[in-house]
C-alpha cells in the first residue's frame, strides 16, 4: 500500500513542479515588488493557478497520510 501511495506522490510532485514553472515563466522581482497596477487572472492562468493550489492540497494530503 505504501508503494502506491509513494508513486501517487511522486507523480503529483512532478505535476506541480511543471505548474510552478509554468506559472512562475514570465514574472520576477521587478514585476512583483515595482509593479503597482493590478493584474487579474484570466483564462489559461487562472485554470493553471487553481491546478497549483488543487495538486498541493494533494500533495500534502499525500505526506500526512504517508507520514502516518
Amino acid at each position: 500500500m505504501n508503494n502506491v501511495l509513494y508513486i501517487i506522490q511522486s507523480i503529483v510532485a512532478l505535476f506541480l513542479i511543471g505548474l510552478i514553472v509554468i506559472q512562475a515563466k514570465g514574472t520576477g522581482l521587478g514585476r512583483s515588488f515595482a509593479s503597482s497596477n493590478y493584474h487579474a487572472k484570466r483564462g489559461m492562468e487562472k485554470t493553471v493557478f487553481a491546478l497549483t493550489i488543487a495538486s498541493s492540497l494533494i500533495f500534502l494530503t499525500l505526506s500526512v497520510i504517508v507520514a502516518f
